[in-house]
């Protein structure tokens, strides 16, 4: 017995054809319009979330400064998890650091982490905010260009798939309808047929 094989045409419901519906041509448009829409509208999403996450990352760097600080204690057992026994490579250290005043400089301390090999009375590199706390070390050129290329790729993400998924949302719409439209007209013609074979 020979195989009777499927037929695939590409295109066809934008081909002129007795078969087509008018919810084929409609189908046609939407999946087009949404592709179009996701593509174009996930590229400008993720270049908007790069550039806000690099606006980020400049303005948390930008707000950051290096001081020179003075070790002045570790933190005793620190450097060693007590339940565990693993080692750690930076451990807690109270630092001293002085910043130009109104006339004369301010002393500050602070509680930072430094490596477990650090000396009291060695000089170490802290970073500090406009208010003159401790804050952690910015984000290396690295670590930022990573972040830039995440957060754009996620907002990318998101913009297309969320276009997708309205787009077939509306497709299911029109599918639904034309199979309903599909019914009543098959009732239709069922009941012409019964009257001309009965």
């Amino acid at each position: 017995m020979r195989k009777v094989g499927r037929t695939r045409v590409v295109g066809w419901r934008w081909r002129s054809n007795e078969l087509r519906r008018r919810s084929d041509v409609v189908e046609a448009w939407i999946v087009l319009g949404a592709w179009t829409l996701a593509t174009g509208g996930a590229v400008a999403a993720g270049i908007v979330g790069a550039q806000a996450a690099q606006h980020a990352v400049d303005e948390d760097r930008a707000g950051r400064r290096p001081v020179s600080a003075v070790l002045v204690k570790t933190v005793p057992g620190s450097g060693r998890d007590v339940v565990t026994g693993i080692r750690y490579d930076r451990v807690r250290a109270t630092v001293r650091w002085t910043e130009p005043g109104g006339g004369k400089p301010v002393v500050h301390m602070g509680t930072t982490e430094v490596k477990p090999t650090a000396e009291p009375g060695s000089t170490v590199r802290v970073w500090t905010d406009g208010r003159g706390r401790l804050v952690a070390a910015p984000a290396s050129p690295a670590e930022a260009a990573t972040r830039v290329v995440l957060a754009g790729s996620g907002v990318a993400l998101a913009a297309g798939l969320t276009v997708l998924g309205g787009g077939s949302l509306v497709r299911l719409r029109v599918q639904r309808r034309a199979t309903e439209e599909w019914g009543v007209e098959w009732e239709r013609v069922g009941r012409e047929w019964g009257h001309t074979t009965g």
